[in-house]
């Protein structure tokens, strides 16, 4: 089979340089990188271990010679969660969203045919989120990842939605990533967060956006889940259920059923599961489902783009999970990246 073109929706970058951010605004719970030996470095919470990384998650020529080698044409590059910092003082997460956005926006423009950007934004301040969304688009970047939750807020939450409104007026797409997972002081082992609580954060965040009203109300808003939706693709039928026989604690905010919804956000492909895949392509549709592998994480697709080519399908609907899902939800076209089509 002759390459397809693809485009990895979910992949993570930070800057190989984090100032102190600490010592900058006066308190502690920011993150830097402690570059311990060669293309090594550790994540610090302050003085606290969070993750190792490599080269490949701040350096953009081994990223791309990476990719070469996995055959993804095109990476969607956005921050690491845990850098959202919603918990801090709004004007200091605006400050260090700028930051990582300008250096997003900076790899883009030195590879624009390699790299697309997501901005991250001071979500707990409506008018500094929407003040730093509308300077992302300014700077070339073309939609923003959100956590799952703002330091415990819901999607649906009425003073969100002027950002999601905002993001569909500017034509913005919307990345939601887990963060900050629920159960912190009962899944200390097992790496039960990354595992449990990660798909779960991800179905409170769909249901929130479907049950507040939020995609009926913003129809065009272009929306991307990550994980294959969590766990909300397996529990639509619950969910569905509950809406049928409890609409007085289901639908008070919106009456439409949750099952309608499918096919009306996007979600990635990062399932681990032949059959899953399977299952998730068929209820949300090939142009709803988009290569993503959690890039550079050793959670992710370390073959990225292998599941999807290994299932029985034809080429058509393959190239609508490598790259024309990808395209439809970022709103771009293919010509961006291969001059000549």
């Amino acid at each position: 089979m002759a390459e397809i073109f693809s485009i990895d929706i979910h992949t993570h970058i930070l800057p190989e340089n984090i100032p102190d951010f600490g010592s900058k605004y006066g308190y502690r719970g920011f993150i830097h990188l402690d570059h311990h030996k060669p293309g090594c470095a550790r994540m610090m919470m302050d003085d606290k271990f969070f993750r190792e990384v490599q080269a490949n998650c701040w350096d953009p020529r081994t990223r791309m010679d990476e990719c070469d080698q996995q055959h993804v044409h095109v990476q969607v590059l956005s921050t690491v969660p845990v850098m959202f910092s919603y918990w801090a003082k709004a004007k200091d997460t605006l400050d260090l969203s700028m930051f990582l956005n300008d250096h997003i926006a900076g790899i883009v423009e030195k590879h624009p045919t390699r790299f697309i950007g997501l901005g991250t934004l001071p979500m707990q301040d409506t008018e500094l989120a929407i003040q730093e969304l509308e300077r992302c688009k300014k700077i070339g970047l073309v939609g923003v990842q959100i956590g799952t939750h703002i330091h415990g807020v819901n999607l649906n939450e009425p003073r969100l939605f002027p950002i999601f409104q905002a993001c569909e007026e500017l034509d913005m797409a919307l990345f939601v990533h887990p963060w900050d997972m629920m159960g912190a002081d009962r899944l200390d082992k097992y790496w039960l967060p990354w595992l449990v609580a990660m798909p779960a954060e991800t179905t409170v965040a769909i249901s929130s956006m479907i049950f507040g009203g939020v995609l009926q109300r913003l129809p065009k808003l272009r929306v991307a889940f990550a994980h294959g939706g969590g766990s909300f693709p397996a529990t639509i039928g619950r969910i569905e259920h509950g809406f049928d026989v409890r609409p007085d604690l289901c639908a008070v905010d919106n009456n439409v059923n949750p099952r309608d919804y499918l096919g009306k956000f996007w979600i990635d492909s990062l399932v681990h599961d032949p059959k899953v895949l399977q299952y998730v392509m068929e209820l949300f549709g090939p142009a709803r489902v988009a290569l993503g592998t959690d890039y550079p994480f050793p959670l992710g697709e370390l073959e990225p783009g292998t599941l999807i080519k290994s299932m029985p399908w034809d080429t058509t609907t393959k190239e609508q999970l490598l790259s024309g899902a990808a395209l439809q939800w970022l709103g771009l076209e293919k010509g961006k990246f291969l001059p000549g089509i």
